[in-house]
């Protein structure tokens, strides 16, 4: 592995990289059926996504409710790049999924009939999404996996996936020990989103797109990397970087408006749904009244919500830290990168291209999402795909071989290609947010390749660094090696669609509702995948072992 030590090994049937829903379901599910299950977690328990989840979770209602409406919603929401039998697949698996989670002890608001209490976010045709602790649903989520008591190493970030002629045999990690050596048939990547590729976010610091760099490397394919969801309603201070607060649908959801610095409504004949339109059209709305008014963010009104802080305790409490009082002052809101609907391309069970190697969760595309998430379904792919990927991990124990350390050829972390993530991020925030344009993309690839021109030149070697610092440079590389496949993916797609918008392009063009698929090249520089592989080729055959 390029000189790098071997200083600690394991053994397992499955690793698991990432501690959040997707992840630990999973990892529950294997262990339930006698799997040997090692997670790695680069973070701390909490240091996840999930964590920071507030809506809720989209689960098919029992009364005035069905599949088919809720498949209904989501393929409108992702504008044509949906698949269907995905969708359906998923949307089945909701009630079961939830029902599991509960077992587990995860607990949700209650009304007043004693039933669970469901709310309508953005793109729902009606009240399916469940919640806890009022806008604290994904904190529940994630204390009710961790009280599973699973064995979790902290602190343990992965360096590369191991392949052979068979498919995974396992992965190299980097932990407070040192470099080590996990074997094991089978790994799944539930590592989360992107968004630290720009400037502001949603998303805590360790979604740096660590599993979509893990599985390009690894020879698997990602698909619909462009459409980047910015959340349309993310708490606005001035000079307000990194990861900020979101003001979750649900509020909406409740009866609250948005207005610009005028008093304007903004959503006013932009769509039959109002303020509760799909995140996409909501986000893109406010950019274009943003950019009408020289403003730099508009305002929430839910001065007229009853009962706002025990609705909301999260959301009251993020907005006093602002100097802000939800029951009396306008919520000054903006977009900001939130999450990501493509991603490695999987079937319904979370298998990709690569015998072995599974994703599930936000690094996963599996169909479901399209072009644009509807709001709240994550946390259900997350739990329903998790859970199938914990049984089908299974069918990989034969799979098994031990890895000789003489056999890694990889290189150190610091030697791979990496640029600057501050002005990675600028780049990405100029170029590639709500609102982009071939021009603006075409000089974001440009400068990319100055700023890869301007790194210090790796030569290969180990170095006397901290396990801090080497997660830095897997991080940083796994930024710069995304923000070049998610260039190159924008880049071809010449209209707008979903949650991608260009300036110069905007209408959907009909020959381009399909799926962009990327790989990596013989040069190690990603690729578009134009012969019509990588999306349904033969690893994906559904049904696998039932999960339950």
């Amino acid at each position: 592995m390029g000189g790098l030590p071997v200083e600690w090994e394991a053994e397992a049937d499955l690793v698991v990289v990432g501690g959040g829903v997707a992840g630990l379901t999973a990892a529950r599910t294997a262990s339930l059926r006698g799997l040997r299950v090692l997670t790695l977690s680069k973070g701390g328990a909490t240091d996840t996504s999930t964590q920071y989840a507030q809506g809720g979770i989209a689960v098919v209602a029992p009364h005035g409710d069905s599949v088919e409406s809720h498949v209904r919603d989501t393929a409108v929401a992702g504008a044509g790049l949906c698949e269907t039998d995905a969708v359906r697949s998923i949307v089945e698996g909701g009630v079961d999924a939830v029902a599991a989670l509960t077992d587990l002890g995860a607990v949700f608001d209650l009304g007043r009939d004693g039933e669970v209490s469901r709310t309508r976010e953005g793109g729902h045709s009606t009240r399916r999404i469940i919640h806890a602790g009022g806008d604290a649903t994904g904190a529940e989520v994630q204390r009710a996996l961790n009280a599973a008591g699973l064995p979790i190493l902290f602190g343990a970030a992965v360096v590369e996936i191991v392949t052979g002629p068979e498919g995974v045999r396992g992965v190299i990690a980097v932990s407070d020990k040192g470099f080590g050596l996990v074997h094991a048939p089978a790994v799944l990547l539930a590592t989360g989103g992107l968004g630290q590729l720009y400037a502001c976010s949603t998303n805590p610091p360790g979604a740096t797109a660590d599993g979509i760099a893990l599985a390009l490397r690894a020879g698997a394919f990602v698909s619909d990397l462009e459409f980047v969801q910015f959340h349309p309603t993310v708490l606005f201070t001035p000079g307000g970087l990194g990861r900020r607060p979101l003001i979750s649908e649900a509020v909406r959801g409740e009866g609250a408006t948005l207005v610009d610095s005028q008093g304007d409504p903004v959503m006013a004949g932009v769509h039959p749904r109002g303020d509760l339109a799909p995140r996409d059209i909501v986000s893109r709305a406010i950019a274009e009244r943003m950019r009408t008014l020289g403003t730099d963010h508009v305002y929430l009104d839910a001065r007229a919500l009853d009962g706002f802080a025990e609705r909301f305790p999260t959301i009251t409490a993020s907005c006093r830290a602002a100097g802000l009082d939800p029951r009396t002052d306008l919520i000054p809101v903006a977009p900001a990168a939130h999450y990501q609907c493509g991603g490695v391309v999987t079937d319904t069970h979370g298998r990709t291209a690569v015998p072995g190697l599974y994703a599930a969760g936000e690094v996963a595309r599996t169909g479901l999402h399209g072009a644009n998430r509807l709001a709240s379904n994550s946390l259900l792919e997350g739990l329903v795909v998790g859970e199938r990927v914990g049984a089908a991990a299974g069918e990989r124990v034969d799979a098994a071989t031990r890895i000789d350390p003489a056999e890694l050829t990889g290189g150190a972390p610091h030697a791979l290609p990496r640029a600057d993530r501050k002005l990675l991020q600028e780049l990405m925030t100029e170029q590639a947010a709500v609102v982009r344009d071939g021009d603006g993309l075409r000089a974001g690839v440009l400068r990319l390749i100055g700023l890869l021109a301007e790194s210090p030149d790796p030569d290969g070697q180990v170095r006397a660094e901290s396990t801090a610092a080497i997660v830095r440079d897997l991080e940083d590389a796994a930024l710069t090696l995304t923000a070049r496949a998610l260039l190159l993916a924008a880049s071809a797609r010449a209209e707008s669609r979903g949650c991608h918008t260009r300036s110069d392009h905007p209408e959907p063009r009909e020959e381009l509702r399909r799926s962009t698929v990327v790989r990596l090249g013989a040069d190690g520089r990603p690729q578009l995948v134009t012969d019509g592989t990588g999306l349904a080729p033969t690893w994906r055959r559904d049904p696998a072992p039932a999960a339950r």
